[in-house]
Formats: C-alpha cells, sequence, structure tokens
C-alpha cells in the first residue's frame, strides 16, 4: 500500500476479472523462493513503473472467493506492506503487458474512502490498519551572519523538491549521527550544503517543529524535529556540491529581507536571529 500527499497508488483490474473499472492494491503472487518484500518491489513495478521501498513488517488478510473465470473455490492469504516512492517519481504506467491490471493510476484518499472509486474489499482494510510512521529527530544548524556593505546577511539554504517544503529557505543543518557531537555535525553540514568551512561558536538556543508530511524518501511521515541552533563565522561564496541532496541553492540573503517576511523561510531562522539579538 503506497501512500504520498493524500493519495493512494492503485491498479485497474483487467476486464476479465471486473467488468467494471474496479481497482485494488498493486501486487500479485510469490515467485518460488521469492522473499515476500522482493515481490512486492517486483509487483509494483510491473504493474506501476515505480520503484518503491517497503516496511520491515506486514499485515495479513485472508479471503475467501469463487473465482468464476476459472469455476473455482478460492483461499488467498495476502501479506500487505506499507510502501513509499520518491516525491519526485514519474507518473505511475503499467508495465507489463497481458497481466491481471491493464491501468496505474494516484487516487484522492477521500475519493477511495467515499466509495467514488470502486476497490477491492482488501484496500478499505488495509486503509484500516494505516498509521502514519512517527520519526523523531535532532538535528543542529549554523547560524551565520557577515555584515556586507553596511547591512547584515544571514546564510541559508533552500530546500529541493527532495526536502521537506520544497522552496523553503533554512538554515545550513542536518541530523546528527548516532555518536557524533552537535557542533561536529553543524560543520559537517556546512560544508556538505554550501561548500564553506566555519568555527563553530556558542549554542544560541533550540527550536522544535511538529508536522505530518512527506520525507525525502517519499514515506509519509508524523514528524518532530528537535533542532540546535549554533553560532557559526564563515565566509566566503556558498556552492552546493551535493546536487541529488535536500539542499539545490545556497546563498547570503539580507536579514531585513527575511524579517520583512518578502522571503519564505522556515520559523527556525527568525528564531535563530532573535536568540542572536538577545
Amino acid at each position: 500500500m503506497v501512500l504520498r500527499d493524500g493519495e493512494l497508488l492503485l491498479s485497474r483490474l483487467a476486464p476479465y476479472l471486473s467488468e467494471s473499472p474496479r481497482w485494488t492494491l498493486p501486487g500479485g503472487g510469490i515467485d518460488f523462493g521469492e522473499h515476500p518484500r522482493d515481490a512486492v518491489v517486483r509487483e509494483v513495478h510491473e504493474e506501476t513503473g515505480l520503484d518503491v521501498t517497503v516496511s520491515d513488517e506486514a499485515w495479513i488478510d485472508s479471503a475467501r472467493r469463487h473465482a468464476t473465470v476459472s469455476d473455482t473455490d478460492m483461499h488467498s492469504v495476502r501479506i500487505v506492506y506499507e510502501g513509499w516512492v520518491a516525491p519526485d517519481a514519474p507518473e505511475p504506467r503499467v508495465v507489463e503487458v497481458d497481466g491481471s491490471t491493464v491501468d496505474a493510476a494516484w487516487h484522492p484518499l477521500a475519493d477511495v474512502v467515499s466509495g467514488r472509486v470502486e476497490t477491492v474489499p482488501m484496500v478499505r482494510w488495509a486503509l484500516d490498519q494505516h498509521a502514519t510512521a512517527r520519526l523523531q529527530r535532532v538535528a543542529a544548524y549554523a547560524l551565520v551572519v557577515r555584515t556586507h556593505d553596511g547591512a547584515d546577511e544571514v546564510l541559508l539554504t533552500r530546500n529541493s523538491a527532495r526536502g521537506p517544503h520544497p522552496g523553503r529557505w533554512a538554515l545550513p543543518g542536518g541530523g546528527v549521527d548516532h555518536g557524533e557531537p552537535p557542533a561536529r555535525t553543524v560543520a559537517r553540514e556546512l560544508r556538505e550544503e554550501t561548500g564553506l568551512d566555519g568555527e563553530v561558536g556558542r549554542l544560541v538556543g533550540v527550536h522544535d517543529e511538529h508536522f505530518t508530511g512527506t520525507a525525502p524518501s517519499g514515506r509519509e511521515e508524523d514528524f518532530h524535529g528537535v533542532q540546535l541552533l549554533f553560532e557559526v563565522t564563515a565566509t566566503g561564496d556558498p556552492e552546493v556540491r551535493d546536487t541529488d541532496g535536500t539542499t539545490d541553492a545556497a546563498a547570503w540573503v539580507p536579514v531585513e529581507q527575511v524579517r520583512s517576511g518578502a522571503l519564505e523561510v522556515a520559523e527556525l531562522v527568525r528564531t535563530a536571529l532573535d536568540h542572536r539579538a538577545r
């Protein structure tokens, strides 16, 4: 079951299985010797053309039905995994020809739940099992301010399409690795996101944010971020070196432009500037 931004990825059953347009979760039979998780990845690609990452845990569903095509009494045991695809993944399309599905599409959850989209019973059952993944993350960020032509400027980075809130500007920084001192995190992330080396100073404050959204991996998450804000001294022209990451631009921005609201910035930027002014 793949969810993204309030939509559910579904495959439409072939006419020989359902005369009316009827949708189901992408998936299929497990080949001999194949791990169920590998089967899901394979089947999702065959039915939607998308590369999916699946969870370690699964739900088990059991259903008995009469197959009219073969006039057979069937008992199916279904293993359902939660999955996610990259936020910039292409539109779904059927790769496997002559299979049991003939179309693939994202459908609004509201349409699925209301019945405006006709689905097999397993779809509603899987949605009832779903709970948004919870993640708490400790991160450290660099507040770098310089005076240029008589005006204060702050070093900011812009979230890419793979990051949370694409297009929003934030401070350079990121998650603290296990066992890593936060001050070292700041220096490492500053270098990775802007190409600049900085001298890490005092802790100027702590900020936190809590929201539900799509993670860089594509997974829907109930996210709580605890953010440590460090004062850092650095000079030079920033340059994004990791072009496939969650940052697509870095620049010195006038502090006045941030405070005026002329630029979309993360709340932690204003929090850091307020702490610095105290």
